[in-house]
């Protein structure tokens, strides 16, 4: 969601700052989902339940201010119970105003049940110059359940040229596969860390993507496969790694970039991809993606 006054964080004062809450959970209902809780409060709303696929809800996330600025705190917490199948997301790109010197948060926590199914599939976080972001995310997949979701940052303002020379995004997750930590990451990253620009780092690049698959159908053949399609040259590189016991459990795939575009196009193709042999139903795009 495009916010009209790109100006804005400049004259979001110190007091002027929002806390929001979205709860969800979806339940299975006789072969469907169901949003059988829906609770908010501040600007955190999601829109009415969508059934493109049948009995797979569709959730679209919102947040009116269309941006986060300093001092501001999201909280998202999502649970799937047994059987059900949700796949979530949002209308547009997340973008992080400058800070004002105070950290601005969002802090999701998603729970998926045994044989619960999870499509986590947010658009991109843009970064602004002067930001202090932190995007914290915890999930939980309980043995026999499944989750595919993915997290993209952009450092700067690229549509308009902006460049990000000041500023820090930190990057929490938490990955739990029955009952057992598969993945933690605790990265912190500064507008004039060297490793924006070392080989081991960004490399230069100025879009991340991540994405995670957990499940018993993430496993080192399914890895294998994804890794021969994926592209590896001067302005767009992906790799993925098998994580769990016994090569499986988890898939890891990271995409560095030089245009949005190319990055999400790639995270797209292996969501797709993996959508049948994790989740054990074909993938379908969201009808978001073709606008």
């Amino acid at each position: 969601m495009n916010h009209p006054d790109a100006n804005f964080a400049a004259t979001h004062t110190l007091a002027a700052t929002w806390r929001a809450h979205l709860k969800l959970r979806f339940a299975d209902r006789d072969g469907r989902t169901v949003l059988a809780e829906r609770r908010h409060c501040g600007p955190l709303l999601v829109q009415k339940p969508l059934y493109p696929e049948g009995r797979v809800c569709h959730v679209v996330m919102l947040h009116p201010p269309a941006g986060i600025a300093g001092g501001d705190e999201l909280a998202i917490d999502v649970d799937l119970e047994s059987g059900a199948h949700a796949t979530l997301t949002t209308p547009g790109a997340t973008r992080w105003y400058k800070s004002l010197g105070r950290e601005a948060s969002q802090c999701v926590r998603l729970e998926v049940g045994a044989g619960a199914r999870l499509d986590w599939l947010p658009q991109e976080n843009i970064v602004f110059k002067h930001a202090d972001a932190l995007v914290d995310t915890q999930l939980r997949v309980a043995e026999g359940g499944s989750a595919i979701g993915w997290d993209v940052v952009v450092l700067g303002r690229r549509a308009s040229g902006e460049g990000w020379s000041a500023g820090r995004v930190r990057l929490r997750t938490t990955v739990e596969h029955a009952g057992r930590a598969v993945w933690i990451e605790a990265a912190e990253l500064d507008a004039g860390s060297p490793l924006r620009e070392a080989r081991v780092g960004m490399d230069r690049f100025d879009v991340l993507g991540t994405l995670w698959a957990v499940g018993a159908g993430a496993n080192q053949d399914v890895a294998e496969r994804i890794a021969a399609t994926l592209p590896y040259d001067s302005t767009l590189r992906a790799g993925v790694s098998c994580l769990g016991p016994a090569g499986e459990g988890m898939l890891l795939l990271r995409v560095l970039g030089e245009a949005t575009e190319a990055v999400r196009q790639v995270l797209v193709s292996v969501w797709t991809a993996l959508r049948q042999p994790v989740h054990g139903v074909p993938a379908k795009p969201l009808r978001l993606w073709a606008t």
